[in-house]
């Protein structure tokens, strides 16, 4: 495919199987994947071109949380003002690699699905208060002295 035929979508993307390419998309040496064309997003680039104003400020608020604290996906979207949880997760679900993800949990203080290692270290580096497990081990985290309202 060539660059004239390439949705804005398909930036930086794999060659085609073909192997058919343009003058402007030649081949880098190593693993086969094409160069960028000139003035064409990197993939690092990418995403944060992508993020919306609502997307930016909910990251904007996670980078803000400082450490040993935590917010809930609800508490981030009441803070803003605008969208839900669902809405603060799925931000994180495509940007938030990049920002402290750990400090945004469930309502509940439980931990992240999936994320229950990693979280808990993270938690245990910055202090975070944590509530036992019923075989004394951290289950959660204790919400009500972690809770950063955003302001103290």
């Amino acid at each position: 495919m060539t660059a004239a035929g390439k949705g804005e979508g398909e930036a930086g993307g794999a060659p085609e199987a073909s192997g058919e390419h343009s003058m402007s998309e030649p081949e880098a040496s190593e693993g086969g994947m094409r160069r960028r064309a000139r003035g064409e997003p990197s993939p690092a680039e990418s995403p944060r071109a992508e993020l919306g104003d609502f997307a930016a400020k909910v990251l904007d608020v996670v980078e803000a949380i400082p450490p040993g604290r935590v917010m809930s996906y609800g508490d981030i979207a009441e803070y803003l003002g605008e969208g839900g949880p669902r809405q603060v997760g799925r931000v994180l679900a495509l940007w938030g690699g990049g920002v402290a993800w750990w400090r945004v949990i469930h309502n509940d203080g439980s931990l992240l699905d999936g994320h229950e290692r990693a979280a808990l270290a993270r938690y245990r580096e910055e202090g975070t208060p944590m509530r036992p497990g019923a075989d004394g081990a951290p289950g959660r985290v204790d919400m009500r002295r972690a809770r950063w309202n955003g302001r103290t």
